[in-house]
């Protein structure tokens, strides 16, 4: 199952498709071919395992798999169809495919006479597919908040400028992470303030291969001639501060994780009605004092009341330092 795991990490991150890996054992335990699901459209990890063998020899063999077979009619067709033609003896997969199309693939082997084990490795198996899971089980984004801020908490000098506090490093990783991500997310007080760009771009300028869908939340029109009027990838304004619906819709357009870069106003928001899956915090060592804090008020009025974190993980960016950290509080954290 680690090597399924393993496996599934080499499909992309990206996109309305789960990454999957599958490994195709023989009786005697030895690997008779491994799969994994490379994009929307083509053959999902099973079949791609599957397709590696001369037909009949996957009789009798063990499918291990990360991720339950869906079954389910998309841009390809059902996995548990495949392994029942196909003559697979056992199906061994981590986590249950909670789609309420796509599920249901255990079910439909066990009735065929297959024999199927669930759960195995299911926590590896859970955190490598953390994302994609998040939303089937939800319908909206895996949301990631992100912020710089100096050592003591500010976002930005008594003026309003920023730019900047954290070094080249973090400034890098910042625009990876954009590009990680399906959308990203600022106010309209960003878009007027600041006039962003919102590309994922190299040290060049030049624009990287894959770009987050810009997405304005608030109902302040973006001007005309605003530099999102440009982005290769569109722009999504949504007319509304109400981010429940904001994220019901993403969902609806196939977004399936979010990049909140917005400012205090809008970190805050997101922080409050507790729909943070990951934060993730640069932290320059510099100190700034003043009133411009990260974030705003989060309604904590009673010590007790705090939001506690965990961190996932922490490390040095230049002289910069980025802790990832998730609210262990949320459902599918």
């Amino acid at each position: 199952m680690r090597r399924a795991v393993a496996l599934a990490r080499r499909g992309p991150a990206r996109g309305v498709n789960p990454q999957v890996g599958c490994v195709l054992l023989r009786p005697d335990g030895s690997t008779a071919a491994e799969g994994w699901h490379r994009g929307a459209g083509t053959p999902h990890a099973e079949v791609d395992a599957l397709s590696h063998l001369a037909p009949g020899d996957a009789r009798g063999l063990t499918a291990v798999v990360s991720l339950e077979p869906c079954d389910h009619v998309g841009r390809t067709g059902p996995c548990s169809v495949a392994l029942i033609e196909a003559g697979v003896a056992r199906v061994v997969h981590a986590v249950g495919d909670p789609g309420a199309s796509s599920g249901g693939g255990a079910e439909r082997l066990r009735r065929a006479g297959v024999d199927v084990i669930g759960g195995v490795l299911a926590d590896e198996a859970e955190e490598m597919a953390r994302r994609w899971l998040a939303t089937a089980r939800t319908g909206r984004p895996f949301v990631t908040v992100k912020w710089a801020s100096s050592l003591d908490g500010r976002a930005a000098a008594a003026d309003g400028s920023s730019r900047w506090i954290t070094g080249p490093a973090a400034r890098r990783h910042v625009h990876e992470q954009r590009a990680a991500h399906d959308a990203i997310l600022v106010g309209t007080g960003t878009v007027l303030a600041d006039d962003p760009g919102l590309t994922a771009r190299h040290d060049t300028g030049e624009l990287m291969a894959e770009q987050p869908l810009p997405v304005v939340v608030g109902t302040r029109a973006v001007p005309a001639d605003a530099a999102l009027r440009r982005h290769p990838r569109g722009l999504v304004e949504t007319g509304t501060r109400d981010l429940e619906a904001v994220l019901d819709d993403l969902g609806r357009r196939g977004v399936r994780s979010l990049f909140v870069e917005g400012g205090p106003t809008v970190a805050s928001a997101f922080v409050r009605r507790g729909l943070v899956d990951d934060y993730l915090v640069y932290l320059a060592p510099t100190l700034l004092g003043g009133p411009r804090t990260a974030l705003d008020d989060l309604g904590v009025d009673h010590i007790h009341e705090q939001r506690r974190l965990r961190v996932t993980d922490a490390r040095t960016l230049g002289d910069d330092l980025v802790v990832v950290a998730r609210d262990t509080s949320r459902r599918h954290a």
